[in-house]
Formats: structure tokens, C-alpha cells, sequence
């Protein structure tokens, strides 16, 4: 009797998960007269594609083109600066180098709206509101958790590989890049994986840091839809489709490495 309640228990956690994106995709193709005058979970009879032209029409896609663009930056930044950081924690020997991680690793403890008012003073002496170098500076260099989590791949890595090649007379970025990096495929997809579906779905720095068209992301120009339409949910449930279609053409084209992803992450 275990399996057909768990089978059922599965079922039902399943449902629940994928309800909500079966009615952003049925929303999306009604006009606004069916919104209110069908049931959610009924598709429209026909579809309706007004809701992608009004969208485009909006200029959304260049808002989508913002959030890729922010994202393939925030991505290789943290891939190599964090690389950097880690590799210097790991394996370098200084003064405190241990109580300096420690302290570091530390701020995870704090949530990130706490210090969403003094970055964004700091971004305000800078003179970096409303720019896409403010948009990109608190997050470009590096997080503690891609830190810890290339850390904590590099220490196992057995150091006698890196003893033969500082014999052969590497120095350490050859050893870092044709030594560690190659062995760390695995950590590296990790953070490249959970560092995209950061960036992509992050809303409170970019609305709090963006206030123009020239740098504003998809998920503020959703929010904004809202107060410039007056609850157009129609378009509003086509532009999620529109952000949301990315990440799931990222699932399925790497879901063994988000698989591993969440293996690695858990045991690290």
C-alpha cells in the first residue's frame, strides 16, 4: 500500500507545482473579453495571439534582450571572479586568510534586502543609479556561496597534481587553468547554472537601481505593465510566458547538469 499513497502524493505535489504555469499559458492566449467570462483552467476556443502583439508592440522584447544581456555578463563574471577567489582561499597560504573567509561566508547569514539601502547610497555617491555598471557592480564579482561552493570542490581535489606541475614549472594561474579548472567542470556548470536562473529572475536590485527604459529588465517591465495598463493580466501572463520560455528551453536542453547540480550542491 506504500507505493499507490506515495504515487498519489507525488501526483498531487506535481499538480500543484505545474497549475500555476498551465493557467500563465492559457491566460496568455485569451483576449480580454474571455478573462472574465471562462474558467481559469478552460482554454480559449480559438486561441488569441493579441496579447503577444500588444506585447510587442510595448517594446518588451528589448527588455528581454536587457535581461539576457545582464545575465551572460553576470554569469562569466561570477565564473571568473569567483575561480579567482576561491582558488586564492583554497590553495594560496596568507596572514588570516581563514578568519577572512570565515567573515565572508558569514554575510550569507544576512538577508539581501538588509543591504539593499546602503548599496544603493553607495551606488548614489558613485553615481552608478540608473546605469547599467549600478545595475551590474553588486553582483558581477563574485557571491559567498560560489565561493564557498568552488572552495570546497578545490580542496578535493588531491594537491599532488599541483605539486607535479609546479615541478614542471608551472606557476599558479597555469595550474589553476590547465589543472584545477579542467577537474571542475562539475562545480563550474553548478554555478553557471544557478548564477542564470539568479540573474534572470532577480526583480528587487534592478527596480530599486533602474528607473529608465535604456537598463530595465524583464521582470520590472512585467511589474510596470500592471500600473501603466491598469491590470491587463492578459498581457501580463504573456510577457511571464515570454521570460519564462528561456528557462525552460534551459531545463530540458541541460537538465542532467541541473540534475548534478543539485546532487553536487547538496553534498558540498
Amino acid at each position: 500500500m506504500k507505493k499507490p499513497v506515495i504515487y498519489a502524493a507525488l501526483t498531487v505535489g506535481a499538480f500543484l507545482t505545474l497549475f500555476p504555469y498551465l493557467l500563465v499559458v492559457l491566460t496568455s492566449f485569451k483576449d480580454r473579453g474571455e478573462l472574465f467570462s471562462t474558467r481559469p483552467w478552460l482554454p480559449a476556443v480559438p486561441p488569441s495571439t493579441d496579447s503577444f502583439h500588444r506585447l510587442a508592440d510595448s517594446g518588451f522584447l528589448t527588455y528581454v534582450g536587457h535581461t539576457a544581456l545582464m545575465t551572460a555578463v553576470l554569469t562569466v563574471g561570477q565564473l571568473v571572479f569567483t575561480t579567482f577567489a576561491a582558488y586564492a582561499f583554497a590553495r594560496m597560504e596568507f596572514r588570516g586568510r581563514d578568519l577572512l573567509f570565515w567573515c565572508y561566508l558569514a554575510t550569507m547569514m544576512v538577508p539581501n534586502v538588509v543591504t539593499m539601502i546602503p548599496l544603493f547610497l553607495i551606488m548614489r555617491q558613485l553615481h552608478m543609479v540608473n546605469t547599467w555598471f549600478g545595475l551590474l557592480a553588486p553582483y558581477i564579482l563574485g557571491t559567498p556561496y560560489g565561493i564557498f561552493l568552488m572552495r570546497q570542490f578545490f580542496r578535493t581535489i588531491p594537491t599532488d597534481l599541483e605539486d607535479a606541475a609546479r615541478i614542471d614549472g608551472a606557476g599558479p594561474l597555469t595550474i589553476l587553468w590547465r589543472v584545477l579548472l579542467p577537474l571542475s567542470r562539475p562545480a563550474l556548470g553548478t554555478l553557471a547554472i544557478i548564477t542564470t536562473v539568479q540573474s534572470w529572475n532577480n526583480f528587487l536590485w534592478p527596480l530599486i537601481i533602474s528607473s529608465s527604459d535604456d537598463n530595465k529588465v524583464a521582470t520590472v517591465a512585467i511589474a510596470t505593465l500592471r500600473q501603466s495598463i491598469g491590470g491587463d493580466y492578459n498581457l501580463m501572463m504573456a510577457g511571464s510566458l515570454v521570460t519564462l520560455l528561456p528557462m525552460v528551453v534551459i531545463f530540458l536542453s541541460f537538465q542532467r547538469f541541473i540534475v548534478r547540480s543539485v546532487v553536487l550542491t547538496g553534498l558540498k
